[in-house]
This record gives structure tokens, sequence and C-alpha cells, in this order.
């Protein structure tokens, strides 16, 4: 089995599906270490649809997902800055089936070529502190952590690479 990465649309089935796999992954995630529970599915069904993808479309943003064998298995998206120096990566995700195969390196570094060939000279990104996976991954591709870049409720770590 081979991986694959290219550019979707945000609102193919495969990023959809990824798209909802992902948010609740980390939702869920967030509710059972500070509240003992799932996320209400309610609450679940509204964010999701909240948050589109509207600004992973080019040419300001970019959505990949990654194949393995051919079938969906994950995705990581950029968002340029106004000015198009800098870039911020964002929903990086692998089906839980998918992890330790290579794929989230490879995408993170699909994402890094992307914001490059785009014209951004430095990535930035945001997580929280229940997500080591991601943040080891991070620092493992090079990533340092700075100082706060936004003010995201639920981003505790934030991190930039420069890229050329």
């Amino acid at each position: 089995m081979t991986w694959t990465v290219a550019p979707e649309p945000a609102d193919s089935p495969a990023a959809l599906a990824l798209w909802r796999a992902y948010y609740t992954e980390v939702s869920d995630r967030w509710y059972l270490l500070h509240e003992g529970r799932r996320t209400d599915p309610d609450e679940l069904e509204r964010e999701i649809a909240t948050e589109s993808g509207a600004g992973l479309v080019p040419p300001r943003g970019l959505l990949l997902v990654a194949r393995y064998g051919g079938e969906p298995a994950g995705s990581a998206g950029i968002r340029l800055s106004p000015d198009g120096t800098g870039a911020e990566l964002t929903r990086v995700f692998l089906y839980e089936g998918m992890r330790g195969r290579g794929g989230a390196a490879l995408l993170v570094r699909s994402a890094e070529e992307a914001a490059r060939v785009r014209g951004a000279r430095r990535m930035i990104l945001d997580t929280r502190s229940d997500l080591v996976e991601a943040r080891a991954l991070y620092a493992r591709l090079g990533y340092a952590e700075t100082e706060p870049h936004n003010q995201d409720p639920y981003a505790e770590h934030w991190f930039a690479k420069q890229l050329a």
C-alpha cells in the first residue's frame, strides 16, 4: 500500500467525512478531559456545519487529502496570510487506523511544500495540550514553540517553522 496526497475541494464527500471525524475526535477529547463526557450530538452537528472549510479554498487556502491504497485516510489544510508570506497549518488529521504509517509527516510536508510554492516563507499553527501526538509530530518535523499568534480559546501551544 502506498500514500498519495492531493488537493481536494473542502466540500467533497471524502473531505467532509474527514472533517467530521477530525472534529468529533478533538471535541470528544476536550469534553472527556474537562467534563467527563462526549460532545453533545446537537452541538457537534452545529459546529461541524459552522466550520465549512470555506477558508481552505484557492487562492488563499488549500485542503490536502491523503489516501492510503486509494482510500481517504487523512487531511491537512493551509491558509495563506493576507500578504502571502506566511501560512497557517490546520486540520491535520488521520483516521485512527491509519496512524503510525508515516501519513501525518507526509501530510505536513505536503502542506509545507504547497505553502512554499504559493510564496509562504513561514508556517504557523496552534494546538492544545491534550493533543500530545500532534505536538510531538510538529516538534519532530522542526516546528518550534512560539508566542501566541491568535486568541483561539482552545489554543494552548503555538508553533512556527521557516519554510524558505
